[in-house]
């Protein structure tokens, strides 16, 4: 049978969307895996971070499943959720509505341009938990907030939660982030350790002022990608917790792919949610043949691109831009 798809991204983090609902295809979790790791593949397929499986849902407008490059799932992702938001308002002529993804079900909504005519959703990042528990980090501790570790590294100081995916967060100066040390770090997390046992996002973050960082994540499953959502969302969270930033204020994230605003939100005391805002653009669209005996992806096929990537390109040169003189300056 034949299957049209999406390529999308969010922040340059790249996706296919793969709506179930348009299909007679009854798949199970080995035929997502298989067909994220044939489609995700960028030299023999259409290439991609991860894809975006969309679903009828009992709770929510529809449901979202992350199945990365490796054939991984992810519990959740905040650049995926824009593209999905977006997917689903388009399907169903809807601006604000719910989207029920692996453990939690989220609101989205349609919102003003972040730049020029880019496509723009915010997404709810929920729930979150500090507990170390739940990433789950093997520790003599409840929890980690700016904390050293010092078998981990010498003098830099780490933050863990979980948002419900699990984040490893640590502030750093621009030539630490020009180096090996956080490939060397996240690739030994996210083997065989005696601290995260199913691995662990691993970021690292530069504050440029208040309400302004960059951060550069290797995502679990992945490896270096130009921009995780549920990171930038993270970190926007401890420049909070660690007063750099307030809590209802709009945080710039800079990121390798462009930019995103996140907004935590407080409620009583208890930090409720983040909402994370960005691009939602759509840069392809493809047509699968699926051997409907094995659920296999046969061959792809690319029917038409679309302009939308010309606009965000502008957006992230001017943030590039930007970037690199606020990296020079902090290494100055």
């Amino acid at each position: 049978m034949k299957l049209s798809l999406i390529k999308c991204h969010g922040s340059s983090n790249d996706f296919i969307i793969f709506d179930e609902e348009n299909s007679s295809l009854k798949l199970v979790d080995k035929d997502r895996a298989q067909i994220a790791e044939t489609l995700c593949n960028r030299t023999s397929s259409i290439g991609a971070d991860g894809v975006l499986y969309i679903s009828e849902s009992t709770n929510a407008q529809a449901k979202m499943r992350v199945f990365n490059s490796d054939g991984s799932e992810a519990s959740m992702c905040g650049n995926g959720l824009r593209c999905a938001a977006r997917y689903i308002a388009e399907r169903d002529g809807l601006n604000k509505f719910s989207v029920e993804t692996l453990k939690a079900t989220l609101q989205v909504e349609k919102v003003e341009s972040l730049y020029e005519d880019i496509p723009t959703y915010a997404v709810e990042i929920s729930p979150i938990l500090f507990n170390l528990d739940a990433l789950p980090l093997e520790m003599d501790s409840e929890t980690l907030i700016n904390q050293p570790v010092p078998e981990w590294h010498h003098s830099l100081r780490f933050s863990a939660l979980a948002v419900p995916n699990p984040h490893l967060i640590t502030h750093v100066d621009a030539e630490v982030l020009s180096g090996s040390l956080q490939k060397e770090m996240a690739e030994k997390f996210n083997s065989q350790n005696e601290w995260f046992k199913d691995g662990v996002n691993v970021s690292f973050v530069v504050p440029f002022s208040e309400n302004e960082i960059f951060v550069r994540t290797f995502e679990r499953g992945v490896g270096f990608t130009n921009a995780c959502g549920t990171a930038m969302s993270s970190s926007s969270l401890v420049e909070v917790i660690l007063e750099r930033s307030e809590a209802g204020i709009p945080i710039d994230v800079y990121n390798d792919g462009g930019r995103v605003k996140c907004v935590i939100n407080k409620n009583e005391g208890r930090y409720d949610h983040i909402d994370l805002i960005g691009n939602a653009t759509f840069t392809d669209y493809y047509e699968a043949n699926i051997d409907e005996g094995s659920n296999q992806i046969v061959n792809t096929a690319h029917l038409s691109g679309t302009d939308e990537e010309l606009i965000y390109q502008r957006m992230a040169q001017a943030a590039k831009e930007y970037l690199s003189s606020k990296l020079a300056a902090v290494n100055n």
